[in-house]
């Protein structure tokens, strides 16, 4: 296999990761911005260590790295919308964390097959794109209650 593989399961490794942080640390912290800008930095951390993990043992350089930076970021960005919705909902943190874990592992599988790992990270934020446009706006039903 040549470095282009290598460097889509980077990408598709770090969008795993970055699902599976999110979906972790979102549970945790209660304001939205804050585990948004969290999740995606820790995220890029771990994403970067995958790249140097992989970038010791195949071939790929310094594009493995920045593969997993990448991946991780959009993965978290992309999947803080959706466990932010999930719990808007309902959700437990509990059940949401391992659910999305799950998911987390589900990816990072799929990132072994070439070229997923890039769909993956192209994905991931713009569904977490079109879930933040289909969010209500946070006081829309007390405009129905103002008409008399």
């Amino acid at each position: 296999m040549g470095g282009w593989y290598w460097i889509g399961v980077c990408v598709g490794l770090g969008a795993a990761a970055g699902v599976l942080v999110a979906g972790v640390l979102t549970g945790l912290l209660s304001a939205a911005r804050a585990a948004l800008f969290a999740s995606a930095a820790i995220a890029g951390v771990v994403g970067a260590a995958i790249g140097f993990g992989i970038d010791a043992a195949e071939p790929g350089g310094l594009a493995t790295v920045i593969g997993g930076l990448v991946g991780a970021v959009a993965g978290a960005l992309g999947a803080t919308q959706v466990v932010l919705g999930a719990l808007r909902r309902g959700g437990t943190r509990g059940g949401v964390a391992v659910l999305v874990g799950g998911g987390a592992i589900v990816l990072g599988a799929l990132a072994l097959v070439p070229v997923v790992g890039y769909l993956e990270a192209l994905a991931l934020p713009a569904i977490g794109a079109r879930l933040r446009r289909r969010t209500p706006d946070k006081h829309a039903g007390l405009r129905t209650l103002a008409r008399d």
